[in-house]
């Protein structure tokens, strides 16, 4: 009997990869990210369903920050290489991004990579995408050791901050951030250095580099810790010692809900969602730190009574976490910054009534950007006489790290770059007049 001729497309593209779940996953996650604008966070389960392994899981997640971080660089290089532009949302072009990420970031193996991202794609897509990788791996092309910010994001801040600022933020989302912990008793800071082998900027806080699972670390299990960004721990460090009531507004994760309980207040943590206050219960639960959790909106609660301390961290574009989460940089624009921009200016307006006489709140964001932080402060002054501007001084804030000189605080891409950066935060402390 006569043998049928070889399947030539068969033999081109071989039979798909174990890895391939993993792929069409971070192709999953990408696009929810570029083009529904999800967080990524928020995404990772449904990508990520019916992938039983853990690490399967992580590389989707790896693939898929590490091509929102190089996006234009990768961009640049598939326009290169194509003779005519691939439509922003072709599969082909995400399928090449994906590949090529792998590649030139992460360390696959060129046949590997194309390999696990072929079985995306279908037909003449397919073939596009086999041609562009292989001809850009056979002309050796590299990634820019410092990536390229998203253009209308780095004409934004270079308008707010300058070029300096830019070029700072390029650098910083170069590769992830070191691992900061906050530490329960600040008086421990020395021991907990030497025992996890990283270095203090503040007391209370450790700074660790390639410090592998959290939970396997010394001191996690008996709740010596928890993880927070440094910049992140300055807010409820400017309230100072307890002394009664301390209110944190939209509190979730609850990182600065255990310092003040840490410091003595008596802690009411509050926020809108259940799901994220599981978290915060559970780790107070695990560090051994009373709260009373509420679950409510802060523009329909209120106190039973004035109180002398509030943290109101609130709700952001969370622009100023983007070497950690570099899919904000993909999903927040100018009317994303306005809405939050109102919300918060609701929060502040409410809460400032909930001061008694004499009483401190800290107001604070994780935003890069000043209609979230500066003008909010700004308009709150000049609305209300009966509120000042308490000054935050060198003393409350890490060596080096430059004063505003305004009375606030801000936190910038390019701070303290040899000690390992900060998130970008703004943080202001005010009182209510007796």
């Amino acid at each position: 009997m006569p043998q049928s001729p070889p399947d030539r497309r068969k033999a081109r593209y071989p039979a798909p990869s174990p890895g391939v779940p993993a792929r069409r996953a971070a192709l999953k996650l990408l696009d929810a990210v570029i083009r529904r604008g999800q967080p990524l966070e928020t995404a990772l389960g449904a990508a990520t369903q019916g992938i039983e392994r853990a690490d399967d899981r992580a590389l989707a997640h790896a693939i898929a920050a590490e091509t929102l971080r190089r996006l234009p660089d990768l961009d640049a290089l598939i326009d290169g290489a194509t003779a005519k532009p691939l439509p922003d949302d072709a599969k082909a072009r995400f399928a090449l991004r994906i590949a090529l990420v792998q590649a030139l970031a992460l360390g696959t193996p060129g046949h590997a990579a194309i390999a696990t991202v072929l079985p995306l794609v279908d037909g003449g897509p397919r073939r596009l995408v086999h041609g562009v990788f292989g001809n850009l791996m056979r002309k050796g092309v590299t990634l820019p050791e410092v990536p390229a910010l998203l253009p209308e994001v780095a004409s934004r801040w270079a308008e707010h901050w300058g070029d300096d600022m830019v070029s700072g933020a390029e650098a910083a989302i170069a590769a992830p951030p070191p691992l900061d912990l906050t530490l329960a008793d600040p008086a421990e800071t020395g021991r907990w250095v030497n025992e996890l082998g990283g270095v203090s900027l503040m007391p209370g806080h450790v700074r660790l580099t390639d410090a592998g699972p959290v939970a396997s670390l010394p001191g996690f299990e008996e709740g010596r810790w928890w993880v927070q960004d440094l910049a992140a721990s300055l807010p409820a460090r400017l309230l100072g010692p307890g002394n009664g009531v301390a209110l944190d507004l939209c509190a979730a994760p609850g990182g600065k809900a255990l310092q003040l309980a840490a410091a003595g207040w008596q802690v009411t943590a509050l926020d809108r969602s259940a799901q994220r206050l599981e978290r915060v219960r559970e780790n107070a639960e695990r560090m051994g730190l009373p709260l009373d959790i509420r679950e409510a909106d802060v523009l329909d609660w209120a106190p039973d009574a004035p109180v002398r301390a509030i943290l109101l961290d609130a709700p952001c574009s969370a622009t100023g976490i983007f070497r950690r989460h570099p899919d904000v940089l993909h999903r927040v624009g100018p009317r994303d910054i306005a809405e939050m921009a109102e919300l918060q200016a609701a929060m502040l307006a409410r809460a400032v009534d909930w001061l008694a006489p004499g009483g401190t709140l800290v107001y604070a964001t994780c935003s890069l950007e000043p209609a979230e932080g500066e003008t909010q402060i700004e308009k709150l002054l000049r609305s209300r006489d009966d509120i000042a501007l308490t000054p935050v001084t060198a003393e409350e804030l890490p060596a080096n790290l430059p004063e505003s000189g305004h009375g606030w605080a801000r936190t910038l891409p390019g701070m303290l770059t040899d000690q390992g950066g900060l998130d970008g935060f703004f943080i202001a402390r005010l009182v209510r007049k007796d």
